[in-house]
């Protein structure tokens, strides 16, 4: 069903786009749903059911790095069905090479109510598992 107003898309370049791809291959498609909707020689996009999608494109800008403090982007932050799915997603992300954010407050860096995960993708975006419903 679409959505008045509903978010269509989301595009973001990327410093290198096999470490990145690598990165969302591992969090979308093997832990939240989602599959390879479009690939090409600079880009990939990924979908979730018939809704929104997330394109990432491979820059050719590459001089200034990313800072989700400046201008821009800030973080993506993704719903997970249920606290012990968030669990098992923080305990899998010690055995990889991505950067939990605020470990020392997992899991509730973004105050008392609010169960998640922080963790940087390849271009340090910042990037939050929200444990809904159960």
């Amino acid at each position: 069903m679409t959505v008045n107003g509903a978010l269509h898309h989301v595009e973001i370049y990327v410093r290198n786009l096999a470490a990145t791809q690598q990165f969302y291959d591992w969090l979308l498609v093997d832990h939240l749903g989602y599959h390879v909707y479009q690939e090409w020689a600079s880009g990939i996009s990924y979908i979730l059911g018939e809704g929104t999608y997330i394109v990432f494109v491979q820059s050719e800008r590459l001089a200034a790095p990313y800072n989700r403090t400046n201008v821009g982007l800030n973080h993506l932050a993704f719903n997970m069905i249920g606290q012990a799915a968030v669990d098992r997603l923080r305990t899998e992300l010690d055995t990889l090479a991505y950067q939990e954010l605020y470990a020392a407050r997992y899991p509730f860096a973004g105050g008392p109510d609010h169960y998640a995960l922080y963790l940087e993708d390849p271009d340090r975006i910042k990037i939050e598992i929200v444990a809904v419903g159960d």
